[in-house]
């Protein structure tokens, strides 16, 4: 009791608390707020975009116009290439039949980022700002740390994305690691784009969506689908003579679809509107048109996934190593021991599967692919960038120069993308995937369980806080897919088959899963599991934190 009148006589002198009130502090002690520095601190929400003020009718196009960014940002991450590797892969071990699992995944992410984008809205403040006045400093690095490894691991994928493609449409002459530096160089360029304009940066993204879309689409009309099949597999909810390959394949989906970074992006891109705060229509009505554009930027995502799923259901469903090799042979596309000859059913990734759409519809359908690749790859590796500076920025309190935020998170994912790039085929990748893939699984949870946790405090959201459906609901998805996304990693890790891999994942299972137990508490005590609350410090929805409410626009760091 002693030490909490201490931290709150230090307070006093604190500009915050002229802005909030100044009740008892929630669950969490917060750090303490941020020195004042010499220079104001910049963000790239300087110049936001203006809302238009005088529309009056309940739905104005004029203001979803305004709105629309964002979410499309943010639908990059379902669009990375390690979504179109899982989408290939799915098409090609279990044709049709797990498209509800892809339409299911993209509903559920839709749900989350819908509580990513109320918390920006409604506090000014990204989720890695408010983890790191919420949680206490040995939980808050560790946050931190669990972030920055699903971050590093999906860079890789989508730097190697792009290296991959940038082979394909040079037929080989441009090696994998140089594929990575060129993608590295010019992610540099694109991302000062909004020095011109926050609308032409968002414009930009929208262009390589539109790429994605006439790339893919391209191959999905000269695949020719089943119409009839591919509507059973998507609102049929069963999958007919499926095992355990194709069982796998289902929790691939998930994991590839939800990834934890991208609820750090949407809340933190939210902020680059400009809407008044204090007044709660503006809030309630920023908060309804970001939902609207989400849904329609995750539609136009799922509709590209689902071209994916179908061209290699159509093409290469139920075919063998054996028939792919007879038919590329005919074409000459194939590079030497792409598939052994014999009877297994046909493993493809991205570059296997530029390959082979080259041998079956032609060298165009093989270019164009790549195209559409290296618009994913550059699109996701450029929004990931911007995770990995919104994350440090919130969790670390960076205030450096922004050329210095860009090259550190850039050369954080730099070194293992181009150790792989030098000592790895590009005919060989799918391992890495893997194991990447179940990296971001693992991460999963130190996305959601804060999100919900802080949209549940009325503390924090005041009349924005979660109700008790979207609690229940928001508690069960979040632990179904964390569940689903932890059978994929015992899968994984049974499949390595070393007793000393088995206990080295035994005990960073043990520390794993205490850490995920301390988040998990937390947010019961905010969901009103009042048993839970043990002492003064843990009254979560009934506290208000002085520093989550204030507005951190007007912040100077």
């Amino acid at each position: 009791m002693k030490e909490g009148n201490n931290e709150r006589s230090k307070l006093k002198d604190s500009p915050q608390e002229n802005e909030a009130e100044t009740n008892q502090y929630s669950s969490v002690s917060p750090p303490s707020s941020p020195v004042a520095q010499d220079e104001p601190f910049s963000t790239y929400f300087e110049d936001k975009v203006a809302i238009p003020d005088n529309v009056s009718q309940m739905f104005s196009f004029r203001k979803l116009w305004a709105f629309t960014g964002p979410g499309f940002l943010m639908s990059i991450a379902y669009l990375d290439p390690g979504n179109i590797e899982s989408d290939l892969q799915s098409g090609a071990k279990a044709g049709y039949k797990l498209l509800w699992i892809l339409l299911g995944a993209t509903i559920i992410g839709l749900l989350l980022q819908r509580l990513a984008a109320r918390l920006g809205v409604v506090t000014g403040m990204h989720l890695a700002e408010v983890c790191n006045r919420q949680y206490s400093t040995v939980p808050r690095v560790m946050l931190w740390v669990m972030v920055e490894l699903a971050i590093i691991g999906s860079d890789m994928q989508e730097v190697i994305g792009c290296a991959i493609a940038l082979n394909l449409l040079s037929v080989g002459r441009i090696p994998l690691w140089a594929g990575v530096l060129i993608t590295i160089t010019d992610t540099f360029v694109f991302l000062f784009l909004d020095k011109y304009g926050l609308r032409k940066l968002e414009a930009f993204f929208g262009f390589l969506i539109t790429v994605m879309a006439l790339s893919f689409g391209y191959e999905y009309v000269v695949a020719a689908p089943d119409q009839a099949e591919l509507l059973k597999g998507m609102f049929i909810p069963y999958c007919a003579g499926c095992g355990s390959v194709q069982l796998e394949q289902a929790v691939g989906i998930v994991g590839a679809v939800i990834m934890p970074h991208n609820i750090y992006l949407h809340s933190a891109l939210v902020k680059s509107r400009d809407i008044d705060r204090k007044n709660k229509n503006e809030v309630k009505e920023a908060n309804k048109y970001y939902f609207i554009e989400a849904t329609i930027a995750l539609f136009i995502s799922f509709l590209i996934n689902v071209f994916v799923v179908a061209v290699f259901a159509e093409a290469f469903y139920g075919k063998t190593n054996n028939d792919m090799n007879q038919k590329c042979n005919e074409t000459g596309l194939l590079p030497n021991d792409l598939f052994p000859r014999n009877n297994e059913t046909l493993q493809v990734d991205i570059y296997k599967g530029g390959i082979v759409l080259g041998c079956i519809f032609g060298p165009a359908a093989l270019y164009i692919w790549a195209i559409g690749i290296l618009a994913a790859g550059q699109s996701s590796t450029m929004t990931g960038t911007y995770s990995g500076q919104f994350v440090m920025e919130g969790f670390l309190n960076l205030r450096w120069s922004r050329f210095a935020r860009v090259l550190l998170t850039r050369s954080i994912a730099i070194t293992p993308t181009l150790l792989v790039a030098i000592f790895q085929d590009v005919k060989h990748l799918t391992g890495m995937n893997d194991f990447l893939n179940v990296l971001q699984s693992m991460q999963l949870p130190f996305a959601l369980i804060p999100i919900l946790t802080f949209t549940s405090m009325k503390s924090i959201m005041n009349d924005f806080a979660n109700g008790m459906v979207w609690k229940i609901s928001g508690g069960i998805v979040i632990l179904v897919v964390c569940a689903i996304n932890m059978y994929f990693v015992v899968v994984y890790v049974t499949a390595l088959h070393s007793v000393l891999l088995y206990v080295l994942a035994a005990l960073l299972s043990l520390a794993y899963l205490c850490f995920v137990g301390y988040l998990a508490w937390h947010c019961l005590v905010a969901l009103g599991v009042s048993c839970l609350d043990f002492g003064s410090r843990m009254q979560l929805s009934r506290h208000t934190d002085i520093y989550l409410l204030t507005d951190m626009d007007t912040d100077t760091g």
